[in-house]
């Protein structure tokens, strides 16, 4: 069982950036940078949860979708099994809670079904 834990979300003005934090544990591999890619999506109140940004697991290819192009960075830090989404040029629409996911597999795509495990969430909220 892989547990996941998101931080830094919190309040920022439109324009302002923030940066994502997911750190993950446990599980039965003992390597979950080579073994698990991880993505980020998120979920605004009356909408369904979105795909927002994926990287693979051991080189981290990253893969965006196009509401992030451009504007945020996912990038994984293989000592710390950690990964981060930095966000810049941040608008009210991006306001949503943003969870991490792992799915066990070098690469995984936008859809939540391939991913395994989820972490609890962070909220972001973009001021105009």
């Amino acid at each position: 069982q892989v547990q996941l834990v998101e931080s830094g979300g919190g309040l920022v003005q439109a324009g302002g950036s923030l940066r994502l934090s997911c750190v993950a544990s446990g599980g039965t591999s003992t390597n979950y940078a080579e073994d698990y890619a991880t993505g980020w999506f998120r979920e605004a109140p009356g909408k369904e949860r979105e795909f927002v940004a994926t990287i693979s697991a051991s080189v981290g290819s990253p893969y965006y979708a196009d509401a992030a192009k451009g504007r945020f960075t996912i990038s994984r830090d293989n000592a710390k099994n950690t990964v981060y989404l930095q966000m810049n040029s941040l608008k009210p629409e991006d306001t949503a809670v943003y969870y991490c996911a792992a799915g066990r597999a070098v690469i995984v795509g936008n859809h939540r079904n391939e991913y395994d495990y989820w972490g609890q969430g962070t909220q972001v909220t973009v001021s105009s």
